[in-house]
């Protein structure tokens, strides 16, 4: 029997007495804490694989927090971002939140508060990779198909009748009605507005310019 994965909370503070803390209190609840002193070690060791969260300090020397997370954004790497701050001022709170951070606690810190943080921004993570994992295996699929297959299914999605693509493509109808059963299946949607939800959910086609022919 396979072990699941635990998750991870990544910490990162300069002051070793906060960071000792709080990893504490995250080992004490069952949580996996990879503690690191500096916005640097902790992007140099991220596994954008994980399922994890980060609690992060908002000042720190050489690289602060809201550097960290902007380095994260470049990177591409969405996991939430918890900033605890002794010196919480408004214009800092609002950067954060604008940035895209799950939460913003004031030190000293009330730990179940710092726990419930926490869990939500793990439960919310799981969210995110499970719709990560299928927006892979959607543009898996999509590579998978012809170039002409492709030429079939922009339109198809669009919904241009098979005529009017058979039309646009100089073919016959049964050509592209060949061509068609190939993409569905292919794509493994079992109907026309499956499809068009794949092409959406992969960016291929703007749902506010569709022909409303479905």
């Amino acid at each position: 029997m396979t072990t699941p994965q635990r998750h991870v909370v990544y910490v990162v503070d300069d002051d070793q007495g906060m960071l000792d803390s709080t990893v504490w209190l995250l080992e004490s609840v069952g949580l996996n804490a990879v503690p690191f002193t500096s916005g640097q070690a902790f992007l140099h060791a991220v596994d954008p694989a994980l399922n994890a969260c980060v609690v992060l300090d908002i000042r720190m020397p050489a690289m602060g927090g809201l550097n960290v997370q902007q380095a994260l954004q470049e990177r591409g790497l969405t996991l939430p971002v918890i900033f605890v701050s002794g010196h919480a001022d408004v214009p800092i709170v609002v950067r954060a939140f604008k940035a895209g951070a799950h939460d913003f606690i004031e030190k000293p810190y009330n730990q179940q508060l710092l726990l419930d943080s926490v869990q939500q921004a793990l439960s919310g993570g799981n969210a995110r990779q499970s719709a990560s994992q299928e927006l892979t295996e959607l543009e898996a699929r999509l590579h998978s198909l012809t170039p002409r297959e492709r030429d079939v299914l922009l339109p198809l999605v669009k919904g241009y009748t098979t005529r009017e693509i058979a039309e646009q493509l100089a073919v016959s109808v049964k050509t592209i009605d060949l061509y068609r059963a190939r993409v569905m299946k292919r794509m493994q949607a079992e109907h026309l507005p499956d499809l068009v939800g794949m092409a959406i959910a992969a960016g291929l086609v703007d749902p506010l310019k569709l022909r409303a022919t479905l």
